[in-house]
């Protein structure tokens, strides 16, 4: 597998910033006017435009770039989607230690999605440049990922993400105290002189730390399928910038899916095994895309099928 940088043309970067600067505009503009309160159905439609736009995306990058970066975008996206979900219910649990009215969720989920814009850009750009320079930290990468599944498979029911015990959380503590109540939409109150944090910026870091934490797993994984970095950035974008309409679709439906996490454990064991044998054997990116769809389906399918018992009901 040889490392690139990028090969596609400017236009095309042009043309992907316009497209997600529009989008994120209307994102911002029909969430807020809900002021929280999405329905499952309306959250679902809104989630169909997102995965719309990002295969019509495709479409234009098999158009003017060729196929086989239209497959790898796709593969990208898809990945990057998938993990997005396990994403999604953390940030669940953060809006629900914090008490965020629903009203207030929209504004958090999008500081949380821009500062994943730019933080992701500089881990692509930095997994990239490490593949360049050292060929065998593609191995580090696939390691990674395999211990990652191990530890999904194996973690325990109960042993949830707690966002109290956030390192981010707990050094902001130390630096700035911290307001039990909310003040409006603002971050930070200004009492007797002295400047507090509301519990909407501790909720804002506390999402952000935790993006960066699910960041490391999955764009190692992505950098499986292609090391463009326009490739690997677009696709993980596409996928983020949707997070908010994807939370609101997976806050009515959460729990409804129990085997999905063995599912996610499984395509990041399958990506690291490829990252492993990538200087051996290459596997094509229509069997990845294949494989991932087909492992989504499945453990989606198993869900409804055969449910647990405490899910049923």
């Amino acid at each position: 597998m040889e490392p690139v940088t990028t090969t596609v043309s400017i236009a095309m970067w042009i043309a992907f910033w316009a497209i997600v600067l529009v989008a994120l505009f209307v994102d911002l503009t029909v969430l807020n006017k809900h002021h929280g309160q999405v329905s499952i159905k309306e959250a679902g439609v809104m989630v169909a435009a997102w995965v719309s736009l990002a295969l019509l995306f495709g479409g234009a990058i098999w158009l003017f770039e060729g196929p086989q970066h239209a497959l790898e975008f796709y593969t990208g996206y898809v990945l990057e989607y998938s993990l997005s979900v396990d994403n999604m219910f953390v940030f669940i649990l953060i809006f629900g230690y914090f008490a965020i009215p629903n009203h207030l969720q929209p504004k958090a989920l999008l500081w949380g999605i821009l500062g994943a814009v730019v933080l992701r850009f500089l881990f692509i750009f930095l997994g990239v440049k490490l593949i360049s320079l050292f060929s065998w930290t593609i191995y580090v990468f696939g390691a990674l990922l395999i211990f990652t599944a191990a530890k999904m498979l194996l973690q325990k029911e109960d042993d949830n993400f707690d966002p109290g015990n956030s390192l981010i959380l707990k050094l902001f503590k130390k630096i700035m105290p911290l307001k039990s109540d909310y003040h409006g939409d603002n971050f930070l109150v200004l009492e007797n002189g002295k400047r507090f944090a509301t519990p909407l910026l501790a909720a804002v870091l506390v999402i952000e730390m935790s993006d960066l934490i699910f960041a490391v797993d999955s764009i190692p994984a992505v950098l499986s399928i292609t090391q463009d970095t326009f490739l690997v950035y677009s696709s993980n974008i596409f996928a983020i910038i949707g997070l908010r309409s994807l939370y609101f679709l997976l806050s009515g439906m959460a729990g409804k899916f129990p085997y999905l996490k063995y599912g996610i454990s499984v395509i990041l064991f399958f990506v690291g095994v490829k990252m492993l044998l990538s200087h051996t054997i290459e596997i094509p990116i229509v069997l990845s895309l294949g494989v991932i769809v087909g492992i989504l389906a499945i453990s989606v399918l198993a869900s409804k099928m055969f449910p647990p018992a405490q899910t049923q009901g």
